[in-house]
């Protein structure tokens, strides 16, 4: 994967960017990112437990030597990001099944969920990416450094799409168990019969920022299909009976614009940033314009 998704001019490119999160400042170590809280000083300040992947030059030794634990030195000014990377794995994400798999939602998914990736590991960010999905959530990290980029991309090759998920439960339970504020990005096509907004509001509640990349495929936005078909559930397989006509398409795009609309209104009120993008538009696009755009990331 890593092969296909990062040429050195993309690569250079994601170097000179750094995850956002204005409402979550409680950063542990080292990061590119200064608090604009804590002013300039570099006195001690506290303590922390060390975590796989931290440099072994903040380690108290002193400590370690007494306590037989490793400890982590805070500075005044200095400051990470906890960055938690969600990716949708039902399997609604497993589409088209056919055709260019350049449009497929779930490899887009992971092709943009890597070049975040490789943004919080430039910045020194405390990165954890989970794949929730009908068996479970499949979680690794979280590792600092890009050091572990090709790790992360070897892992995520082995993600796969499985049934339906319950978005809400997913992102409730996630809520529960992260016990550090942070920025929260989520990969989903949101189609989820029992919807969205609970998790969403359960993950504000631990005090994360959130942030959601709906991704869809172009077919889904404007389907090109007439006549009279079989259309089979990819998640549930309960076919339905249609008679596809203008009129018909047109009632399809109508709703479905109503449905977007509604998920931008809710992210807005609820301060989340929200952006849709179709699997046509280069990953890589997505990332240095749009999620620059409702800064996500700069």
């Amino acid at each position: 994967m890593a092969e296909r998704i990062f040429d050195e001019k993309t690569l250079r490119k994601l170097e000179q960017l750094t995850l956002v999160a204005n409402r979550v400042r409680a950063g542990a170590i080292k990061g590119e990112r200064r608090s604009s809280r804590r002013g300039t000083s570099i006195e001690f300040a506290d303590y922390r437990n060390y975590v796989r992947g931290d440099d072994l030059r903040r380690v108290d030794w002193n400590i370690y030597a007494r306590l037989q634990r490793p400890f982590i030195k805070l500075l005044e000014d200095e400051e990470d990001l906890a960055v938690y990377l969600l990716l949708d794995a039902s399997s609604s994400m497993d589409w088209p099944r056919s055709g260019d798999q350049n449009l497929h939602k779930f490899l887009y998914a992971q092709r943009v969920l890597a070049g975040l990736a490789y943004i919080a590991f430039g910045s020194g960010d405390r990165l954890t990416v989970t794949v929730l999905r009908q068996d479970g959530q499949s979680r690794w990290g979280p590792f600092r450094g890009r050091a572990h980029a090709l790790n992360l991309l070897h892992w995520l090759e082995k993600a796969y799409t499985r049934g339906p998920i319950d978005l809400n439960q997913s992102l409730r339970e996630y809520a529960m168990r992260t016990n550090r504020a942070g920025l929260v990005i989520i990969l989903s096509d949101l189609m989820s019969p029992e919807g969205y907004e609970d998790g969403l509001r359960a993950l504000q509640g631990r005090g994360h920022e959130v942030a959601v990349i709906q991704v869809l495929s172009p077919d889904e936005v404007n389907p090109e299909i007439v006549g009279d078909l079989k259309l089979i559930d990819v998640e549930t397989g309960i076919p339905q009976d249609v008679t596809v006509d203008n009129e018909m398409l047109a009632l399809y795009q109508q709703r479905f614009q109503t449905w977007q609309n509604d998920i931008a209104s809710y992210c807005t009120r609820r301060g989340i940033h929200y952006a849709a993008t179709e699997t046509s538009t280069p990953w890589e696009q997505l990332i240095l314009s749009e999620l620059r755009r409702i800064s996500v990331v700069h």
